[in-house]
């Protein structure tokens, strides 16, 4: 754990949550901010700051995430619109100062004003990642840090436009996994309650036979989007027990054992049997290395999105909204989650860096073409 980078989580919440509503058309959800941290370290410190009055049903979901609530309340007919950024960075520095033992900051703003915080820590010998809304993100902050993710493009944030089935940051993390902030705030919007799961019914044996393999499908998609994550982060090689710690990072009550393998070895040989990672001798013995395969079903699935434009385009492009239900006409059961991908905008993305179609952004959705 020595080894392991200490990351602050610091939230400019305003900019972010109303960064969200304006430019996306959904609300923040902490949860992608959350797992792209994971894969990077561990976050020892979490803090958001707002006046809260405004966001109050925001407040569920980021308690339910473990995030400490600063109040910056306004008073009645003045003014105090940099106080939240001015008590943000305050901590900061002050953070910085008195815990050695923090190696990185998360900064989520898209405000250029936090641009000297960030030039500071840098000066002290720390990290700094950033976050930030990508049409609300200032041209001068991204430069400034280490690495600067934009939320747009996590794992698991899915414009309003974009269509994705089940409803934008689904991730599908499997039965009684218990992700706390799966309900999402809605900068006033929603009820900030998570809606229980109805129940499935089961008439026959084969309906019983699909509700026990719904497990193992997210713990495939789980998996597979973890190890593409720290292919990204860390560009180096992904050990099984990096693998481990980043999976009970994201998620503290992971266990193979709650998906039937009586050793994390025993799940990875499975899902390798299955063609969903590979594994290769890695630097210890009993600590394989662990990668996603090359091609395997991706230029397959890629062709088949192609195919599936083609077939749709009228010379105008194909909306992004829907695309994703037509491709499962075509192949019942289809996800690119197993892929790597975190979001079928993600899968379109990797295709479009492959060449096979062209991904073009329009308003506030996307619209596919062939190339």
């Amino acid at each position: 754990m020595d080894d392991e980078d200490r990351i602050a989580l610091l939230i400019d919440y305003e900019n972010l949550a109303l960064g969200c509503r304006d430019h996306l058309g959904v609300p923040f959800d902490l949860r992608p901010v959350a797992d792209a941290l994971a894969e990077r370290g561990r976050v020892v410190t979490r803090r958001a700051y707002a006046d809260w009055s405004y966001f109050d049903e925001d407040r569920r979901m980021l308690t339910r995430n473990h995030v400490e609530l600063i109040e910056m309340t306004q008073r009645m007919g003045a003014s105090r619109k940099n106080a939240a950024d001015i008590k943000m960075a305050v901590d900061a520095v002050e953070t910085a100062y008195e815990r050695d033992y923090i190696t990185t900051f998360a900064i989520c703003t898209g405000d250029s004003d936090f641009t000297p915080l960030v030039h500071k820590l840098r000066e002290l010998n720390k990290r700094v990642i950033g976050f930030g809304v990508r049409d609300s993100t200032s041209t001068m902050l991204p430069p400034a840090c280490d690495e600067f993710l934009y939320y747009d493009d996590l794992d698991g944030v899915v414009p309003a436009d974009a269509g994705e089935p089940g409803g934008a940051g689904s991730s599908g993390r499997g039965k009684g996994r218990g992700r706390g902030g799966q309900g999402r705030g809605s900068s006033g919007r929603s009820t900030g309650r998570a809606e229980p799961a109805p129940e499935p019914e089961v008439d026959d044996v084969d309906d019983v036979e699909e509700v026990e393999e719904e497990p193992a499908t997210d713990l495939a998609s789980l998996v597979a989007q973890t190890v593409s994550g720290l292919h990204r982060s860390s560009g180096g090689a992904v050990t099984a027990s990096v693998l481990k710690r980043t999976l009970v990072r994201k998620d503290s009550t992971f266990s193979e054992a709650a998906y039937g393998f009586r050793a994390f070895g025993e799940l990875l040989d499975h899902l390798a049997g299955r063609g969903i990672i590979e594994l290769s001798p890695g630097p210890a013995k009993g600590d394989p290395e662990v990668t996603l395969p090359e091609e395997g079903g991706r230029q397959e699935a890629f062709a088949l999105l192609r195919q599936t434009v083609a077939e749709l385009d009228d010379g105008s492009g194909v909306a992004l909204s829907g695309l994703k239900d037509h491709v499962r006409a075509r192949r019942e059961g289809f996800s690119e989650k197993p892929l790597g991908y975190g979001s079928f905008l993600q899968f379109c993305k990797g295709a479009a860096a492959a060449g096979l179609v062209e991904l073009t952004r329009r308003g506030t959705g996307y619209v596919v073409t062939v190339v």
